[in-house]
């Protein structure tokens, strides 16, 4: 049976942390897990538009616990507030011995995706509206850090301007 857009709000991509993805420091490096956030919001955004999606901010990343080589990774992505064109998603990285069941959070953090039509202009998206309480308490976080992002911009400005 085919999902249709706006059904499916959440994705978890399962895989191995590999020797390549290490640091000299023995432990896989911040830059790998940023890119495997970028790929889990990508698959979550694309399945819940119907639409390509291109990333319009990733914030908040907190690299919690390390992860290292032949651990298991678990990568959650969960639409958390839409607007008209965006989803703001959830990650959660978690990472842990393969033969044994608990899995520990290495990683969270925020990123907004943008569906996009044909020539690259935003496209609206199916609205998310939250039901549970901790999905009520995800979104209104998500309004919040939006308000926080507005004042952080302004202040970045000051750096952008010679």
């Amino acid at each position: 049976m085919a999902v249709m857009a706006g059904q499916d709000r959440e994705i978890t991509l399962r895989f191995l942390a590999e020797p390549a993805d290490v640091n000299f420091g023995g432990k896989v490096h911040g830059g790998a897990v940023m890119k495997w956030i970028d790929l889990a919001a990508y698959a979550c955004a694309a399945g819940w538009s119907g639409k390509y999606c291109i990333t319009a901010y990733a914030g908040g990343i907190r690299f919690v616990k390390p992860i290292h080589v032949g651990n298991i990774v678990e990568v959650g992505a969960k639409v958390i507030y839409t607007g008209r064109t965006s989803m703001h998603l959830g990650i959660d990285v978690k990472a842990g011995d393969p033969k044994h069941p608990e899995r520990h959070l290495t990683t969270h953090c925020i990123v907004i995706m943008v569906a996009v039509d044909d020539s690259g202009q935003p496209s609206p998206v199916p609205e998310w509206i939250p039901v549970t309480e901790s999905d009520k308490v995800m979104r209104d976080s998500a309004i919040r850090l939006m308000e926080m992002r507005k004042k952080i911009g302004a202040e970045m400005e000051a750096h952008l301007k010679p």
